[in-house]
């Protein structure tokens, strides 16, 4: 199936770590992209080309996770040496230190308002701290093994967490209780975070697959195989149409929620892809990985046609079974006779749209006749059991007539 959206390019790349990058995060003022690496570095990359990057050194460690504040004028970062550090995205390099954790801190976010972090450990805890007075909170204590990774939901009153205990928690944060677990039985789960609607949750699992689960319902909404080996991690296109993956099979995937299928397949890093993420706007996404490169991609053009859709916006995906699609490659050059018999694009649109409507009907129209048929067989096991007792009074007149 060809698509009307051009390809994602990946446009520039940057090379300053000497260790494999870990995390990966956009400023949302699009100036600036942070990386952490297993050098103990954090790095503040300006994608304005004259400008030179900033390289921040404060962790004894390697740099596990970094972050961008909502309003980008804080950067937070997480590490081995047990620490986490807020830091200051210009010359000077200015951080603070938190520290109540025990082992390696695996993850570091921010609330969505900016006034809180979650934090995810090796000591299996996860922690909630404020901001400004940079305060330790609280802990979330129920996994049984290291937390990969922890993020608040959109809204921030709900906190999901991922552990190397195969299971992935939802936690209030208000009550601080854990109110529903999901077991990924087939490996553990490197990364997880909410979508944009907050009703769904993506993993990035060790099985080299990637699973969406509706968290009103808890139920496994669609489950992806197209990675041949472990994913690392994911991010969420803003307008939540679109998932990017990052594998250890050197490739990058565009999946495509609304229609449940793979929708591109991208190349550039010479050996495993550690990390990725969409910029806040989703024109571009960047990626790390082993060869201790930042790359920059375009992803204008599926943004562009997305506001000429906007009844597709911010929606769940649709729990429907994926199809998988081989990596999109340009078509050889067409004809006149071929292009005269093309189907045009608003016409084809306007198909896939109808398409996608019977699709709706067919489901309902399904339930509704299951439904039906559960009524009827309710129903004449009601006229049974009334035929039944009929028959019982009936064989008892005699018995209730007066004797004379």
């Amino acid at each position: 199936m060809t698509s009307a959206l051009d390809d994602p390019t990946l446009e520039r790349h940057f090379k300053g770590h000497r260790d494999t990058i870990t995390s990966v995060d956009f400023n949302c003022n699009m100036k600036q992209i942070a990386t952490g690496s297993m050098d103990s570095c954090l790095m503040i990359w300006n994608l304005k080309p004259q400008m030179r990057a900033y390289r921040f050194v404060g962790h004894k460690d390697a740099v596990t996770s970094v972050q961008f504040s909502p309003s980008g004028h804080l950067v937070a970062s997480a590490s081995r040496d047990k620490t986490v550090r807020l830091w200051v995205p210009s010359v000077k390099g200015e951080s603070t230190a938190f520290r109540a954790h025990t082992g390696t801190v695996r993850s570091v976010s921010f609330s969505g308002d900016g006034q809180t972090l979650v934090t995810a450990s090796d000591d299996k805890t996860l922690k909630v701290w404020t901001v400004h007075r940079q305060k330790f909170l609280f802990s979330l204590n129920q996994h049984i093994n290291w937390v990969r990774c922890a993020k608040f939901s959109p809204d921030g009153r709900l906190i999901v967490s991922a552990s190397d205990d195969k299971s992935i928690k939802i936690w209030d944060k208000t009550s601080q209780e854990c109110i529903h677990s999901f077991y990924e039985h087939g490996g553990c789960v490197n990364y997880v975070d909410f979508h944009p609607s907050g009703t769904c949750i993506a993993a990035a699992c060790t099985d080299n697959t990637v699973k969406v689960w509706d968290i009103r319902t808890n139920k496994l909404l669609q489950h992806y195989q197209v990675h041949s080996g472990v994913v690392n991690g994911l991010s969420f296109h803003p307008s939540g149409n679109y998932l990017i993956t990052a594998s250890n099979d050197s490739t990058m995937k565009i999946l495509d929620l609304l229609e449940g299928r793979l929708l591109y397949t991208l190349h550039g890093h010479q050996g495993p892809v550690t990390c990725v993420t969409f910029s806040r706007t989703g024109d571009y996404f960047a990626s790390g990985g082993s060869d201790e490169q930042v790359r920059l991609g375009g992803f204008g053009s599926v943004t562009r046609s997305l506001s000429s859709r906007p009844t597709q916006t911010s929606r769940a995906p649709r729990a429907r079974p994926p199809t998988v699609e081989l990596t999109r490659t340009e078509p050889p050059p067409q004809t006149q006779t071929q292009r005269e018999g093309m189907v045009p694009a608003g016409l084809a649109s306007t198909l896939e749209h109808i398409v996608a409507q019977l699709d709706v009907l067919t489901q309902t129209v399904a339930i509704l006749e299951q439904r039906l048929t559960l009524t009827e067989d309710k129903l004449k096991e009601c006229i049974d059991n009334q035929h039944q007792i009929n028959l019982q009074l009936h064989r008892r007149e005699p018995d209730l007539q007066p004797r004379d």
